[in-house]
């Protein structure tokens, strides 16, 4: 059986970009959910990132869903996503985004311009014409008008329920959760302008050149409140005070974004539980006990 950090050479070198092309050099990216991610470089020394889906667990296929949310978004912002250059099946060739991850006092003003950029693409429905992936997970995606509904049954409810029946958590976070999806409508906005977003814009997919912005990788997108995503953001602690000033110049954030945004924080922290690490079962109980 391959391994889950080798290629399939025999596939690649049958796509037309490879074909009787000598690969010089493979460096290893990332392996993590049943895929295999590397930066390939030709004898012309042109260099490619090709991702193959080496196993999966479902019928789900993350790689071909990934290329589709890069093909969407490249077209509309080509400069900062990367170009599908293959896409079939298992296996996903896109461009190699030059990044040296240097940043400077005036990244985070380019992050919350390119960010506020992506949040200004509307909808007139929450979700996506196909379900996207994040850690390799399918994301229902299926249209609504109400984002409560959305975002209690195909985000936070569905990582719930994946947790439970696998591995449940303790009573007492269970109860706190249950009692928060009943509550939800009091907890955040019903009918926000449903906005484009990324979908996992955490510190690995963010690219970074000499303090500019090159690019966005791994994109799970769909429309949603695009306060989800700075959310996130300020759960993982990357963003200081001042991008809330920057993102503002362009998109302005709730009045009361501070008093639901761990609402949002609690999806991207479950699915860390079920993802990365049940360690994230700490921050899971933080966050439910300040809504119970």
């Amino acid at each position: 059986m391959k391994k889950l950090s080798e290629l399939n050479l025999d596939i690649l070198k049958r796509t037309p970009l490879f074909k009787d092309r000598i690969i010089r050099s493979q460096v290893s990216l990332s392996n993590s959910f049943g895929a295999c991610c590397k930066k390939v470089t030709l004898d012309d020394n042109s260099q490619y990132v090709v991702k193959e889906l080496v196993k999966r667990s479902d019928a789900y296929n993350s790689i071909l869903y990934e290329g589709k949310c890069l093909e969407f978004m490249s077209g509309k912002f080509p400069n900062l996503f990367p170009r599908v250059l293959y896409l079939k099946d298992n296996l996903l060739v896109m461009e190699f985004i030059d990044h040296n991850k240097i940043k400077d006092e005036k990244s985070e003003q380019d992050l919350a311009c390119q960010l506020a950029r992506i949040h200004q693409v509307k909808n007139d429905r929450f979700g996506f014409e196909f379900d996207s992936p994040i850690g390799g997970l399918r994301q229902p995606s299926s249209f609504e008008k109400s984002w409560v509904s959305f975002y209690a049954n195909k985000r936070l409810n569905m990582i719930f329920e994946l947790i439970n029946a696998t591995n449940p958590m303790p009573d007492a976070i269970n109860r706190g959760i249950e009692r928060l999806l009943k509550n939800l409508k009091n907890l955040i906005p019903d009918t926000p302008q449903p906005s484009l977003i990324h979908g996992d814009l955490w510190e690995g997919n963010m690219l970074f050149h000499n303090g500019k912005l090159a690019g966005l990788i791994d994109p799970g997108i769909y429309y949603a409140h695009y306060e989800m995503e700075i959310a996130y953001l300020e759960w993982f602690k990357y963003i200081s005070k001042d991008f809330y000033q920057y993102y503002s110049e362009y998109n302005q954030l709730s009045k009361d974004f501070m008093n639901y945004s761990e609402v949002y924080q609690l999806y991207y922290c479950l699915l860390n539980v079920h993802l990365w690490s049940r360690d994230y079962i700490r921050n899971t109980a933080e966050l439910v006990r300040k809504f119970n």
